[in-house]
């Protein structure tokens, strides 16, 4: 297992998942105002933005530092608004000022920058501290569910967050060897409920199950969507790319809600099935296999009793 040393340069780099996908679905035009939840390292940003060509009424959010130093550096001069806060708490105070955009859109994966910066407690690729914060400001660490929670939180964790077969038997495990510290221990106490595993490491789960209980993936995803339809402008896009089927599951219940087969809606589904990366991009970028885009539109000078 590789200790507990960052990866260089080249292993850092982030492609923006499906990116071709994205502009044909949201087709900016000049002149448009943009709004990224998760701007990450710039890279979806960095193609609307230069299409759009109004960095000034743009605006790109994320919670984590690293990465919003990254946006800082990469966008210096361009006059486009950042905000280092979670895509929920961010929304609300957009709509608070009254702020619409033409173009909104959420990726919301794990970037390679996170998982393969092992400080970061991510991936059980190294040997790190169980950390997992997406937003390093917040207390709440992996280290302290793993540690202090008790057995039947952690099975709840594990069968919902990570759809654990063996959920119960894991809880037992990771309580039974406390204290748990890093990740590539976790990892192993996770495969004695797994012996003679191949291919995908039985840790996966668990880790994804870690990750959302942290940040409170679901929660906000289920909160914010409501909040990003409200900031569309008229004729307005929005775009939610996702990882797993739990976030899925939520943007695809709400886009059906709100602009499926009704007539008393001002939405219109862009999607009517999720859009899958091509083979091409999978082979270039695996982290792109498990990613499925949805989108909506709120329908332009609808009139009051149009079906």
């Amino acid at each position: 297992m590789t200790k507990n040393k960052d990866t260089n340069s080249t292993s850092q780099i982030h492609f923006p998942v499906m990116s071709d996908n994205v502009l044909a679905i949201l087709d900016p035009k000049q002149g448009e105002t943009y709004l990224d939840l998760t701007a990450g390292y710039g890279g979806h940003a960095n193609q609307v933005l230069e299409r759009t060509l109004v960095s000034n009424q743009s605006v790109l959010v994320d919670r984590d530092q690293m990465a919003i130093d990254r946006l800082r550096n990469k966008f210096l001069g361009s006059g486009v608004q950042l905000i280092h806060k979670d895509f929920l708490t961010a929304a609300k105070e957009l709509l608070e000022q009254k702020r619409t955009f033409d173009i909104v859109l959420a990726d919301l994966g794990v970037s390679s920058p996170h998982l393969n910066t092992a400080s970061r407690g991510f991936s059980f690729r190294f040997e790190a501290p169980l950390d997992m914060r997406m937003d390093q400001r917040q207390e709440l660490t992996a280290g302290t569910i793993v540690n202090d929670y008790p057995q039947k939180e952690l099975e709840v964790i594990l069968r919902n967050y990570g759809e654990e077969p063996k959920a119960r038997q894991i809880a037992k495990l990771l309580v039974d060897n406390r204290p748990i510290e890093t990740t590539t221990k976790l990892a192993s106490v996770v495969a004695q409920a797994w012996p003679g595993y191949s291919k995908v490491h039985p840790a996966t789960r668990t880790f994804q199950a870690l990750r959302i209980a942290v940040n409170d993936e679901l929660r906000l995803v289920k909160e914010v969507l409501p909040h990003l339809v409200d900031s569309l402008s008229p004729g307005g896009r929005l775009a939610i790319i996702t990882f797993h089927s739990l976030e899925d599951r939520i943007v695809k219940q709400y886009f059906s809600e709100i602009a499926g087969d009704r007539y008393d809606t001002d939405m219109r589904l862009l999607t009517k099935k999720p859009i899958l990366p091509s083979q091409d991009e999978i082979v270039l970028n695996p982290r792109s296999r498990s990613a499925k885009l949805r989108a909506v539109a709120k329908i332009k000078n609808k009139k009051k009793g149009d079906a």
